[in-house]
């Protein structure tokens, strides 16, 4: 069982004008496979209110995993994988090309997404995008890693030979 935290990134969510339809995707997801949602927020597509929200998180000691869903894309105001990699201590490429070519069987459109993986202290922080759709995507490739992933994270771990 992890902990997760889902931060999701919109102007229009932070302002109430928009449904968050992806978070409660990922919420939906996680708590059906055994998972602890223990933080939830929306913030506007702002570089620093993300990264903010993301180091407090991680600092915490209390999350495992950070999934963010929205500002993925190609506009300006797509700023979460920027906002991402400004606080992160180490990227993990493996996860954004899994989620990429599990998109990409779906529509060509998700070679588009600038989402990163990346890891600070002992948290996993992922970007998904905003769609609910490439959400659901998502959350197959990402659920079966996260008790591995927290245990990796959370100290030494002895691998099989």
């Amino acid at each position: 069982m992890s902990r997760i935290a889902i931060l999701t990134c919109s102007d229009r969510g932070a302002a109430g004008d928009r449904q968050d339809t992806s978070g409660d995707a990922i919420q939906s997801r996680c708590t059906a496979a055994g998972h602890v949602v223990v933080a939830r927020a929306i913030v506007a597509d702002d570089i620093d209110a993300i990264g903010a929200r993301l180091a407090q998180w991680a600092d915490s000691g209390t999350v495992d995993v950070v999934i963010t869903t929205g500002g993925t894309g190609l506009t300006p105001r797509d700023v979460t994988p920027d906002a991402t990699r400004n606080i992160a201590e180490r990227e993990v490429p493996g996860i954004p090309i899994a989620l990429a070519l599990e998109g990409l069987k779906h529509t060509p459109y998700a070679a588009l997404t600038r989402g990163i993986a990346v890891t600070r202290g002992a948290t996993l922080i992922v970007n998904l995008p905003g769609s609910p759709a490439a959400v659901e995507e998502g959350m197959g490739v990402l659920l079966p890693l996260f008790d591995h992933v927290a245990a990796l994270l959370a100290g030494p771990v002895e691998h099989g030979d």
